[in-house]
């Protein structure tokens, strides 16, 4: 059970953006100037820290897991919800690695479950 998951237009997108840049991650990020736009960077361009909460991974066929992180603060507001990352046509924010792909990644969200509240402690 995870609190991440991707679509499946994001997942291809995922495979091509891997191809161009090597290992991915994402980075919720946390408003200001690009919004609450899930960030995507090659490994080892965004540094995380202990104020970060691994959200989980994604698992996309051809590729390695791709991890997830949002800010802890963030998380408090976001704990209960499953996040799903989506990609639609549009201009991408920053420095995300789909910005000048024509296309930019986005977070559609839902409450978590029963069971989901269960397994993460928060029923």
């Amino acid at each position: 059970m995870s609190r991440v998951d991707v679509s499946p237009a994001a997942a291809a997108f995922l495979v091509e953006l891997t191809a161009k840049h090597g290992p991915l991650m994402f980075h919720q990020s946390g408003g200001c100037c690009d919004g609450s736009s899930p960030m995507c960077y090659p490994v080892g361009f965004f540094r995380v820290g202990a104020v970060d909460v691994h959200l989980g991974d994604l698992y996309v066929e051809g590729v390695d897991p791709i991890e997830v992180f949002m800010s802890r603060s963030q998380f408090e507001y976001w704990k209960y919800t499953h996040l799903t990352i989506d990609v639609v046509a549009g201009r991408g924010a920053g420095f995300s690695v789909e910005s000048p792909e024509g296309k930019r990644f986005l977070i559609r969200s839902r409450m978590l479950d029963d069971a989901e509240l269960t397994e993460f402690g928060l029923a």
